[in-house]
Order: structure tokens, then C-alpha cells, then sequence
């Protein structure tokens, strides 16, 4: 069984008070060139479509006005199930599918929505990113992994997108002044490394709450080597190869396939945390499994020094060869992980180190 939903555009014309339906019925006679008869419609527009509209639609399109559905602008994306349980898109598609109907029960949902849409303290979490003068649209899935740690802990998390290029020592103070929590997230490349190290300096030295994700955690460890185990000219491998103290390597199984790009470890492993870690008591659980995607690891060499200096290996991998999470005891929260938990939060279920995270931003007693 297949179900064809088009997704097209109704534009609104304000100054006519008009919807325009010529753009869908173009759409969807090309649709038909191809041999594909739509059997629902998903009509994207500013203005709810009234039932001379749909009719109209329907009526080009060959099929009922019922499968015509209105997918009216929202404030929030989680609306979005309330609206299509509204125009019963649910049951058009179950139909089409020839499976028995069923009500839904959408009260989670709504719970939600009432709360994002409730006014709530607002706390200011800094992203330091380098694809800022692109598209924060890079971190899309990251700024909604945040807005779920925000809805566990009942605040909206306004994100502050500082360009980690543009920071500098007389600066990074100032920039970050006004953030409660600091998240370093993955990416690949040199650009921007410094701006990140010195975000991440002043998050442990000013007890600002840090969140660091793969090369977030990376960058943290460079930055802990270079300042407190002073370790001149530490680095990832990544960015320079002949660096005295290459904290983040390839390790040596992987070094024969870099040239290869066989290096990248992708998809889901499992991690054993440290008791009484804070990683630990935010999952409640001393094993876990997340997804990862990066090349190089922690560089187990430095293990010892490191540790000494103060810094946890909260997490590790069954055999103990891997370091997949870093803290530091005497901070509010210092979190550095290699692998990416935004993948695995959702609105209904914060991931575990989001909500913790924003929870130890929401301490501050500064909230907007």
C-alpha cells in the first residue's frame, strides 16, 4: 500500500484578501504528467483554506475535498500535529492505506504546546559556532535539543549564535556576559579553533556552565592542556599533525586508513559512566549507548597528567580505550562528550544531558 502526500503552496494575497490556487493546481498537473495521482494534498499557506477553496483544489485534483488539508502557518513546529489532527489528516492517510481508522490521542501534545507557549523565565544559552554568517540552520537539530532541555526545566532558552572568528582576548568577556550556559558544538575544521578555546577558558574560569559536543569535548581538552597542564602548543591532530602534544589523535588502528577516510566512527556504541559522575547522575544509568560521527579520539597518553590535574573521564567505552566523556568536579557543569546526544532528544523527552545542562544554567539567579 502507498499513500502520495503533495506538499504544495497556496501563497495568500493580502492586499486582495486572496488565496491563490493556480501554483497547487500547476503543481499537481505536473505530478500527473509523471504518472503520480496525489491522494492527499497538503496545502502550505499564511491563511486557513475555507471550504470553497478545498473544493475548488479538489476538484482539479480528482479526489475528495476531505483529503485536502489546510497546513496554516504556526508559531511552533510541535503545533503542527494538533493542526493536521484538526484537518484529519490522520484519518485521510490511514484511508488511503486501506487500515482500520483510529482516534489519536494528541493530549501529550497538546500539554506541550500549552507549555512552550506559556510565559516562562528565560535563560540565554551561547552557541559558538562557526557557520553563523551561512546559516544557523547548521545547528538546527542542536537549538532543538535545547529548546527540549529548556521545556524539562520550564524556561524558554533563548540562543545567543556568537561567531567563534569573531572572538578575541579583549572581547570573549563582554560577548558572553549575558549567557547563563555555554555550548561548544562538533563540526569539522580549524576555523574558528581559537575563538572556541578562549569561550571555553572563560567557562571554567568564571563557573559559566559549559556544554562541549564532539569537537566541543575536543576543544575543551586542548584548552585544559594548554592552560592548566600548560602544555605549549597542544592540539588535535586534526589541525596540525606535528603538534608537540597532539592531545586528540588517530589512534594507532586507524592511522592506515586515514587517507581513506576509514577513520569515521558513525552510529551507536556503548558507554560505561563513572558513579557519582554528573553524566551518571543525569542518565541514572551506568550504561549507555549513543550516536557518534568523528574521525579522532582522546589521546590516551595524557590520561594520567590530566587526571591529576582535576579533570573525570565520566565516560568510556566497555573496553576502556575511548574517552567518550570528560568533567570537571569542581564546576557548576563541565560536559564534554564525543558523541552527539541532540540526536536522541525529543520535545516529550529531554536527553538527559540537555536538561542537566539547562538546569545548571537556570541556577543562575539571573534570569530574564
Amino acid at each position: 500500500n502507498v499513500c502520495y502526500v503533495h506538499v504544495t503552496l497556496v501563497p495568500y494575497i493580502k492586499t486582495a484578501h486572496e488565496l491563490k490556487t493556480k501554483p497547487t493546481q500547476h503543481s499537481v498537473r505536473a505530478l500527473l504528467e509523471l504518472g503520480v495521482q496525489p491522494d492527499i494534498l497538503v496545502c502550505r499557506s499564511e491563511e486557513p483554506l475555507d471550504d470553497d477553496v478545498k473544493r475548488k483544489i479538489a476538484l482539479f485534483a480528482n479526489m475528495p475535498p476531505s483529503r485536502v488539508v489546510s497546513a496554516v502557518d504556526v508559531q511552533s513546529i510541535y503545533e503542527v500535529p494538533l493542526r493536521f489532527a484538526e484537518e484529519r489528516l490522520d484519518l485521510s492517510a490511514t484511508a488511503a492505506l486501506h487500515l482500520d481508522p483510529r482516534e489519536s490521542d494528541l493530549k501529550p501534545w497538546q500539554d506541550l504546546v500549552e507549555l512552550i507557549y506559556r510565559p516562562k523565565p528565560k535563560v540565554n544559552i551561547a552557541i559558538i559556532g562557526k557557520y553563523m554568517k551561512i546559516s544557523t540552520e547548521s545547528y538546527k537539530s542542536l537549538a532543538e535539543a535545547l529548546t527540549h532541555g529548556g521545556l524539562a526545566n520550564g524556561v524558554d532558552v533563548e540562543l545567543m549564535w556568537v561567531d567563534a572568528e569573531a572572538l578575541t582576548d579583549e572581547n570573549v568577556e563582554r560577548t558572553l556576559r549575558e549567557a547563563h550556559g555555554i555550548l561548544v558544538p562538533g563540526g569539522f575544521g580549524e576555523r574558528g579553533l581559537e575563538g572556541k578555546l578562549r569561550a571555553i577558558r572563560t567557562a571554567r574560569e568564571k563557573k559559566i556552565p559549559f556544554f562541549g559536543i564532539c569537537l566541543g569535548m575536543q576543544t575543551a581538552v586542548i584548552e585544559f592542556a594548554r592552560n592548566v597542564l600548560n602544555l605549549k602548543g597542544a592540539n588535535s591532530m586534526e589541525f596540525d599533525e606535528t603538534c608537540p602534544h597532539p592531545v586528540i589523535h588517530f589512534m594507532a588502528d586507524q592511522s592506515a586508513s586515514v587517507v581513506k577516510g576509514g577513520t569515521m566512527r558513525l552510529g551507536a556504541y556503548p558507554c560505561y559512566l563513572k558513579a557519582e559522575t554528573k553524566s551518571h547522575r543525569a542518565y541514572g544509568a551506568r550504561e549507555i549507548d549513543e550516536r557518534h560521527r568523528h574521525r579522532l579520539e582522546f589521546n590516551n597518553k595524557y590520561r594520567l597528567q590530566m587526571e591529576d590535574a582535576g579533570m573525570i573521564f565520566a565516560g568510556q567505552s566497555p573496553d576502556g580505550r575511548l574517552v567518550e566523556i570528560v568533567e570537571l568536579p569542581d564546576h557548576p557543569w563541565f560536559v564534554g562528550c564525543q558523541f552527539h546526544p541532540e540526536f536522541k532528544s525529543t520535545p516529550m523527552k529531554s536527553h538527559p544531558l540537555f536538561r542537566e545542562f539547562i538546569a545548571a544554567a537556570v541556577a543562575d539567579e539571573n534570569l530574564i
